[in-house]
């Protein structure tokens, strides 16, 4: 399979983005009962808990990164990602497995 990347939005709305780093790892988990967005995906760090979401919009989503929409089908319940690159406008992640 080739590489998937997402970008995390909403990360303002939490603690930011500042203790993100490259290599980082975090967590993916399926919100089944978001009542806002039905393919929501939420990004967890251990400690802190839900630090953002799976972009799912086109205005929100990086460059060729999948959005949370493509990526729900794709994942189990709970997946993981690595913090691939930190820009202005988001946090671009690779899907690990």
């Amino acid at each position: 399979m080739s590489n998937m990347y997402f970008t995390i939005t909403g990360f303002n709305h939490y603690y930011g983005d500042s203790f993100l780093e490259r290599e980082m790892v975090v967590y993916l988990k399926k919100e089944k009962d978001n009542e806002y967005d039905k393919e929501a995906i939420s990004v967890n760090y251990p400690g802190l808990g839900k630090i953002g979401y799976v972009a799912n919009s086109p205005y929100t989503v990086i460059g060729e990164s999948y959005s949370a929409g493509r990526l729900y089908d794709k994942i189990e319940d709970e997946a993981q990602g690595k913090v691939w690159l930190k820009l202005d406008k988001g946090i671009v992640c690779e899907l690990i497995e």
